[in-house]
């Protein structure tokens, strides 16, 4: 055989194996498809419901944040992975609108929902529950088992579980839903819903924007497209769409303790109701919203002794990134400034201020992190500035706060400041201050901010506390500034005169603000409840009962009852305080001109401080008229003596009357610059006098004032101001003319018209009635019109008016005097006798 056989002989052979060994693998392939498809057809497919492999839900695609839970984003769903160490927790939910459209007064983070959750697991499914702090009891006591029963937790949504973690010690749920349908714990209010008539929810035109986690809070951002009857805006789209915010934010494991309100030291508060009380009904327990400031363990001795301890946690405000560099540091004075108030309490270094790190200091730095207290700087047209916090409503622990500081409320303290100190302050006297001057101005803004965030709310009663003319000292006014608390709204210094060289101009962290400070904050180690605490509470008070200097006034929302406790006032005397405030905006007046002028320009600025001068001559205005039918409220305990509620004095209220007459009825005349009116407007003075007067005229003849000067009178007599004499008065004033025969100008013939028209309105006036919720805040006076002494007086007055008017007609010195006297006699006639 030769070679050449051989090697086809081999060639054939491998041919034949490779072959067969193909075949085998083909073969083997067929046989484990089979196999593999016997097994799938063998094994239930996965059911609605069933709960999957983890690798099969969270897929290699999976984008996932760390935090306090895992939040997966994975085929456009979100994710939460739940450890089961945070089933059953307290969590706090805060849901806010954070952006609006154009028109809409919920803009500007305005909270819309509050509430307390947990998440439980129930066989397959993850609960969201809704849990109620409102209504407790102790769990010692038999009523716990009558409240709890009463007190069941709603399910706000039940998850089905998608998978266990791969260690199976965390829960993995789908919550797509919750935010991106109408949960309307999570999307806008009722009395928003009702107000633009809202129907349902576009879901083709919402969507989720983000969900973040952090350590200790889950923020998220998820855009609501409404069907809307009455959008606030771009009404032809028939809908209106809002970006809200919801933070899930995990509550102490172990609340604070708490410290009972008292309502004679201003303070935000939580409350409940408690049915432990031995008192024969349920009672409700309020308690102050604070930071928890606590003493450190191996500080506790230094600290009975009196020295200052810093505390175990400070309480720091980062200045927002986008905050301008040359505003910071008067930020951050206008927050340290509270640490003086906090040595009163026995700490020191409590709360201080940090510029936020940079991305490349801290990459995970965000202001929506929980653990970040935000100065945050928001380029808006809004002139204003809010401190909003975020507390436990088991303890009042606050967790977190950010202050909203909108830029143009620069434009908001130059007015102020232009117009209330330019007469003696020449870096006021014009548009446009030195950063230093508004540096100030913004440290003062800030302060006040703060001390919202730190629990106190306004303290309106606080600048009525000092006698007018201490506010022209610059002695007194360098140590005391221009009121005892910075949480009221006295702003600057409009008291002081030409020549009152070196006058405090605004007001700093002061007397009142160190006292709240204590009272609130102090540790009182040897107490080891609440109630422990109050003998030793109380008698901080008692120290200073009496002061003015310690005194707390509410705001006053509505009716202003107590005229000592107003905002925008200064002194102890309204009609002094104003005087001083006139002839201060006299002199500006007669300046303005030069003051807003700037080559090149137009008159902007002449027209904006008009304004504001215009504005604030209103403001004294409502400070003085208020005290007619005022009553003082000064808070009290049973132990203490004196009445918590009594009347203006008769003089002062007959002064103050005599004031607006003198003052406003009397036309204004400085007000009135032609020069002025010819640099601004083609028409509107003769409208803007005659508003000024009206707004005055119908406070002083409001239904409220009015009773409350009968029921004084019917209380006190003589003693008392009476409805009459106050009528007769006003009369005397308005109508000056008919006893003097004089002409009866435009202005004068507005206010007389305007006099009558209010006198007709309250003959057909509807009842007012006071609150169903009681509210230190809203003031109001129950008045059952018809069935009171308002509608006999006020026909008595149209009567007097309508006769003085005929007679006074008869001898007009010139035409439009007659017809004006002749239409108020027939005005009258129809209100008296409508046909």
């Amino acid at each position: 055989m030769t070679r050449k056989f051989f090697t086809t002989l081999l060639t054939l052979l491998l041919i034949v194996g490779v072959t067969s060994q193909a075949d085998a693998q083909r073969k083997k392939k067929k046989e484990q498809e089979a196999a593999a498809k016997a097994a799938a057809a063998a094994t239930p497919k996965p059911k609605k419901g069933d709960i999957l492999p983890y690798g099969k839900v969270i897929t290699k695609d999976a984008k996932t944040d760390e935090g306090l839970f895992k939040v997966h984003f994975v085929d456009d769903k979100y994710l939460f992975e739940i450890p089961d160490s945070l089933l059953e927790r307290e969590m706090l939910m805060v849901t806010r609108i954070a952006k609006n459209t154009s028109n809409n007064s919920s803009f500007g983070g305005q909270k819309a929902n509050t509430k307390v959750l947990r998440w439980q697991k129930k066989g397959k499914q993850i609960l969201l529950r809704v849990v109620s702090h409102n209504v407790v009891a102790d769990e010692d006591l038999p009523v716990h088992e009558a409240v709890t029963n009463s007190n069941f937790e709603p399910v706000l949504y039940a998850f089905p579980i998608k998978a266990l973690s791969e260690d199976k010690t965390a829960t993995v749920i789908d919550v797509t839903d919750l935010y991106a349908t109408d949960v309307k714990a999570l999307g806008l209010p009722d009395r928003v819903r009702k107000g633009y008539k809202i129907t349902r929810l576009d879901t083709q035109k919402s969507f989720i924007d983000s969900i973040k986690s952090y350590p200790l809070n889950i923020e998220s951002r998820h855009v609501k497209t409404y069907s809307a009857g009455a959008p606030p805006s771009n009404s032809s789209t028939g809908t209106v769409s809002v970006e809200m915010s919801n933070s899930m934010i995990l509550l102490p494991k172990e609340p604070m303790k708490r410290r009972l309100f008292d309502e004679r030291v201003g303070w935000f508060t939580s409350s409940q109701i408690d049915y432990s009380s031995e008192a024969q009904k349920s009672e409700t327990i309020t308690y102050l919203d604070r930071w928890r400031l606590e003493v450190k363990d191996e500080d506790i001795e230094k600290f009975k002794r009196g020295e200052l301890v810093e505390p175990k946690k400070q309480i720091v405000y980062y200045i927002d990134r986008a905050t301008p560099e040359k505003w910071r540091p008067f930020i951050k004075q206008g927050i340290e400034d509270w640490q003086v108030a906090f040595e009163e309490a026995g700490f020191k270094n409590a709360i201080i201020a940090k510029d936020a790190p940079t991305k490349e200091e801290d990459p995970e730095y965000s202001p929506e992190d929980i653990r970040y207290s935000v100065v945050r700087y928001l380029a808006s047209p809004i002139p204003n500035a809010n401190g909003p916090h975020v507390s436990d409503p088991r303890s009042g622990e606050i967790l977190e706060s950010d202050i909203n500081w909108y830029h143009n409320v620069m434009s908001l303290l130059q007015g102020w400041y232009f117009v209330q100190t330019a007469a003696i302050n020449p870096e006021a006297q014009k548009v446009g201050f030195k950063d230093e001057v508004m540096g100030e101005l913004i440290k003062f803004v800030s302060s006040h901010e703060v001390g919202h965030t730190l629990g106190l709310p306004h303290n309106m009663g606080s600048s009525s506390a000092y006698p007018v003319d201490s506010l022209r000292s610059a002695t007194f006014t360098k140590k005391y500034g221009t009121a005892p608390s910075i949480m009221d709204y006295a702003r600057f210094n409009y008291i002081a005169q030409p020549g009152d060289e070196s006058v405090a101009m605004m007001p700093n962290i002061g007397v009142y603000d160190k006292y709240a400070m204590k009272w609130g904050y102090r540790p009182i180690l040897e107490a080891e409840t609440p109630e422990d605490e109050k003998e030793i509470l109380d008698s901080w008070i008692l120290e200073h009962a009496g002061d003015p200097l310690y005194r707390f006034g509410h705001q006053q929302a509505g009716d202003v009852v107590d005229p000592s406790s107003q905002t925008e006032d200064l002194g102890d005397d309204a009609v002094k305080a104003s005087a001083y405030g006139i002839s201060n905006l006299k002199i500006i007046m007669n300046n303005l001109i030069d003051w807003t002028s700037k080559k090149g320009e137009n008159y902007d600025d002449l027209s904006e401080m008009y304004g504001h001068v215009v504005s604030q001559f209103n403001r004294y205005m409502g400070h003085v008229s208020s005290n007619i039918g005022g009553v003082y409220e000064n808070f009290k305990t049973s132990d203490q003596e004196g009445l918590v509620y009594t009347h203006v004095p008769k003089e002062r209220q007959k002064n103050s009357l005599n004031f607006v007459v003198d003052q406003l009825f009397k036309t204004p005349t400085w007000l009135i610059d032609k020069e002025i009116i010819g640099k601004t407007e083609y028409s509107g003075i003769t409208e803007r006098v005659r508003g000024l007067q009206v707004r005055t005229l119908n406070n002083v003849l409001s239904l409220g004032r009015m009773m409350r000067m009968i029921e004084n009178e019917t209380l006190n007599g003589s003693e008392a101001y009476s409805l009459i004499s106050m009528m007769s008065d006003l009369r005397n004033g308005i109508w000056t003319e008919l006893r003097s025969g004089r002409s009866i100008d435009t202005y004068r013939r507005n206010l007389q018209r305007a006099h009558v028209e209010q006198l007709a309105s309250l003959m057909t006036a509807s009842d007012s009635r006071t609150p169903s919720r009681k509210s230190s805040y809203v003031k109001s006076t129950t008045v059952t019109v018809k069935q009171s002494d308002i509608i006999p007086v006020v026909r008595g007055e149209l009567n007097r008016i309508k006769r003085d008017a005929q007679r006074a007609a008869n001898a007009a010195p010139n035409t439009i005097t007659r017809y004006h006297l002749q239409d108020i006699a027939e005005r009258i006639d129809a209100i008296l006798d409508p046909k």
